[in-house]
């Protein structure tokens, strides 16, 4: 009797002890993760004075980028621009309201939408492939050769990657933002009967007031965008050159590249997005 107690008391203390014991070792997984990322991101930074060195590898970065992304960033666009513009367009017709189609949609792409959808493709393309790539030279013993030849891994192989994708990602940020808009021109005129005169007018009167060179919601936008091609690159380095554990090892650190990516994005436009218009403005 005192032993199946025993035994049962145990049992009962012990799912607990397991539980935290797995948080415990969940919160220090990711805490080297984000610590080894961090780390990189600042070793890169201190390591621009070689850009110049590696401004080839850099330029083929950014060109591979944007040459993968953009046909895909643009298709999503042009159908969230329409989608954009039919869900809203639909309510504010009840309203009367239909003439502000065009601001909701160009507002909503170049503050939110347009980077948002960029740096998710990105992540999933891109980062990916960066990923995938630095993980199997790992993997290979191709990184530890590097450090046997006194080269730095990480002016070498993560800084023109990150200055690659920082640059291309506000530059297919634009394109998305353009197509997006067009997307929901086209839905204007051909389902919400608004004339292609009064969209546009309410575009440019929203995105380019007069008394500004460059206003400020695509501004936000393209910082956002900024972030997001800095914080990719960065998390799928750092995934990269971590992986260990063969071929499995490489599949682990691309998914662990992408989720961390997506998850990274949310969090950052939405701080972004608080920072500016709740703090910056008050």
């Amino acid at each position: 009797m005192t032993s199946t107690s025993g035994r049962s008391g145990g049992s009962l203390l012990g799912a607990p002890a397991a539980m935290l014991r797995s948080v415990g070792r969940f919160t220090a997984s990711h805490s080297q993760s984000a610590g080894y990322a961090v780390g990189l991101l600042l070793r890169a930074a201190t390591s621009i004075h070689y850009l110049p060195r590696r401004l080839r590898f850099t330029l083929d970065a950014a060109y591979a980028a944007g040459v993968r992304a953009l046909p895909v960033a643009l298709t999503v666009a042009f159908f969230a621009g329409m989608i954009l513009a039919l869900q809203t367009g639909l309510e504010l017709r009840r309203y009367g309201q239909s003439d502000a189609i065009g601001s909701i949609v160009s507002l909503s792409m170049c503050r939110e939408m347009g980077p948002l959808m960029t740096g998710i493709i990105l992540a999933a393309t891109v980062g990916s492939a960066i990923a995938a790539e630095l993980g199997t030279m790992t993997v290979s013993e191709e990184v530890t050769a590097l450090d046997v030849m006194s080269i730095d891994a990480v002016n070498y192989l993560a800084l023109p990657r990150i200055v690659g994708l920082t640059i291309i990602c506000p530059i297919v940020t634009v394109f998305a933002d353009l197509v997006g808009v067009a997307g929901g021109a086209a839905i204007a005129g051909t389902s919400l009967g608004i004339t292609q005169t009064t969209y546009w007018s309410a575009v440019r009167a929203s995105l380019a007031p007069a008394d500004e060179w460059l206003p400020e919601d695509i501004y936000v936008g393209l910082f956002k965008a900024v972030v997001f091609g800095c914080t990719i690159a960065t998390v799928s380095c750092s995934a990269g050159l971590r992986a260990t554990g063969g071929a499995l090892g490489v599949g682990r650190a691309v998914q662990h590249a992408v989720m961390t990516s997506v998850v990274l994005i949310i969090v950052f436009g939405y701080a972004i997005t608080w920072l500016y218009y709740f703090l910056l403005r008050g």
